[in-house]
């Protein structure tokens, strides 16, 4: 007997871009169910295709300005985008459940109105802390949105039939601060799949020169502080006399203009390179060639609580991981890391330089984390909490684990 129609909305990345909602919707395939999502296009991308068993129903993203009234003009369109295709996709056939996964919290009413027309269950896939990301990309901004976003990030707690956290942090607090039950919260690791990232040989061009290669993948934003790594290569080649560390900078954002202009004024073009996005296969042969990972997301309320994916990725292909000492950084990445007082840029770069010198200790510290990941944080540990969720809600016989670890 076939499963039932799944519907996962996702606002902040393409499909099949965002990793975890990918692994998310193959796991769906693979169990049995029929998978649509609705998400923004990337370059090239049709309006509607089928990946791997998954419908994908995709609009053109709005372009964000990076202002807060800009942020409210793209999360109504993308609404409005998102609750279109949501009636689109629904001609193919009704949802037994609706994923929606933030940034933003703003797809309750979607639900809610299939719940109340056609009885479909609501999945809450709780990726960021809205209030804190406006938080820290806002410091000393009005405090009414701050609340308005605590009240949205509420309102989708308990609407939803169950929440889906990414670590102990995030399902705290929606039990904590938005009164959601234990039993309805399951905590779902992001993590890595240790088959497909997986060291393999190295490629010395991608060193350009350079003895050494350090490695950043991930979002640019306000708070992701790729600056921190610009910067940090600034005082290597400058301050230290390190001319023979390689930096190659992988993804974009909305910071991304930015961080290749503060590279350029720098004069770091023969040691930075942007790559913006590219194939996995690119991908995998820069990490594969790489001594380090770089995680340098700074000290600010949304990080601190929050579980980064590059760190697990860098661990799946055997890099030790430099990180300022962040709360869920340091229950992630374990002793697969040098962590630095947060913040502090002269301590990040000088960390940068004693692993490129040390080169046993980056041998162990790569393999603790490629076994970490493997033991512990692959998704194929998680997907079972996952894919409980929806045995529950959906009337299956799957365990729902609803601590996660």
């Amino acid at each position: 007997m076939q499963k039932p129609r799944i519907l996962i909305i996702v606002q902040n990345l393409p499909l099949p871009f965002d990793r975890r909602v990918w692994l998310e919707c193959q796991a769906l395939v693979s169990a049995g169910y029929r998978v649509a999502a609705v998400c923004p296009k990337a370059s090239g991308d049709p309006s509607y295709h089928v990946i791997d068993g998954v419908e994908l129903y995709k609009y053109r993203p709005y372009a964000p300005g990076g202002s807060k009234l800009s942020f409210i003009a793209e999360y109504a369109y993308s609404f409005l985008a998102t609750a279109w295709l949501t009636v689109k996709a629904r001609r193919r056939g009704r949802f037994a459940a609706i994923q929606a996964c933030n940034p933003p919290d703003i797809f309750w009413p979607i639900a809610l109105a299939f719940r109340a027309v056609e009885g479909t269950k609501f999945v809450f896939d709780h990726h960021d802390l809205c209030p804190e990301l406006f938080e820290s990309r806002f410091p000393d901004g009005p405090r009414l949105p701050y609340r308005g976003l605590r009240a949205l990030e509420r309102r989708t707690h308990r609407s939803a039939d169950h929440v889906i956290s990414t670590n102990a942090s995030y399902r705290e607090i929606a039990i904590g601060r938005s009164g959601k039950a234990p039993a309805d919260v399951t905590i779902v690791r992001t993590g890595p799949d240790p088959e497909r990232l997986n060291r393999g040989p190295a490629d010395p061009d991608q060193r350009r020169g350079h003895t050494y290669l350090a490695a950043y993948i991930g979002v640019m934003g306000p708070q992701d502080g790729v600056d921190i790594v610009v910067r940090a290569a600034g005082i290597l080649v400058r301050e230290l006399g390190r001319d023979d560390i390689a930096f190659t900078l992988i993804g974009s954002g909305d910071c991304f203009d930015e961080l290749v202009a503060l590279r350029d004024e720098l004069g770091l073009a023969g040691h930075v390179e942007f790559t913006g996005r590219v194939p996995d296969e690119l991908v995998t042969r820069i990490m594969s060639t790489a001594d380090a990972g770089l995680s340098p997301d700074p000290k600010n309320p949304l990080n601190d609580l929050s579980t980064m994916n590059k760190s697990m990725e860098y661990m799946a292909f055997e890099l030790p991981v430099v990180a300022f000492d962040l709360r869920e950084t340091r229950v992630s990445v374990a002793d697969a890391g040098v962590y630095v007082t947060p913040n502090d840029v002269h301590a990040y770069a000088a960390a940068i330089a004693d692993l490129m010198d040390d080169e046993a200790k980056r041998a162990l510290l790569g393999k603790l984390g490629r076994a970490r990941v493997e033991q512990e944080l692959a998704w194929s540990h998680q997907e079972r909490a996952y894919l409980g969720v929806y045995e529950r809600l959906t009337g299956g016989a799957g365990v729902l684990d609803r601590t996660g670890s």
